[in-house]
């Protein structure tokens, strides 16, 4: 641990080595969930996470993400979650009521059950859109649960 002007500074911790992370992946335009996940395991290998302590499932569509994650953290057998998919806009209102729920539903889960959840599901105008930023969100999606995982359990010893 770090000192900030002699007060206790808890930094990041990216190392994924002892961590269980689960991902649930949406199959709706599976092409740029796929390229979200393949980003995704790579950082999460990169930074020590061991293949089998991933557990991925997939589902439908973004709006049965929060579901599955929440049956997930019940199994109190993962360190942090990972929802990953993509909502590209249509020519309907359906875009806004998947976007809003999907993450209301993801963070209500997070708060609800204290397993830090990373929101990888891209919300853009367009396919290209989403084609274009799936790498970067992939790869923080995984950095994010890392990150927050320990920093969960550092808060948990610091408790104690």
């Amino acid at each position: 641990m770090a000192y900030y002007e002699n007060s206790l500074e808890i930094e990041a911790n990216l190392d994924g080595s002892e961590l269980s992370i689960g991902i649930v992946m949406s199959r709706f335009n599976i092409d740029v969930s796929e390229g979200l996940l393949g980003a995704c395991m790579a950082e999460l290998r990169k930074y020590g996470v061991k293949d089998s302590n991933i557990l991925l499932v997939t589902v439908p569509g973004a709006l049965e993400i929060p579901l599955t994650l929440q049956k997930l953290a019940l199994s109190d057998h993962f360190d942090a979650l990972i929802a990953l998919g993509a909502v590209i806009r249509g020519d309907t209102y359906h875009f806004e009521v998947v976007s809003n729920e999907s993450t209301s539903g993801i963070t209500a889960v997070q708060l609800d059950m204290g397993v830090p959840i990373a929101n990888g599901i891209l919300t853009t105008e367009t396919e290209d859109q989403a084609t274009e930023r799936m790498s970067q969100k992939g790869a923080g999606a995984a950095r994010v649960a890392i990150e927050m995982a320990n920093l969960l359990m550092k808060l948990d010893d610091i408790a104690q």
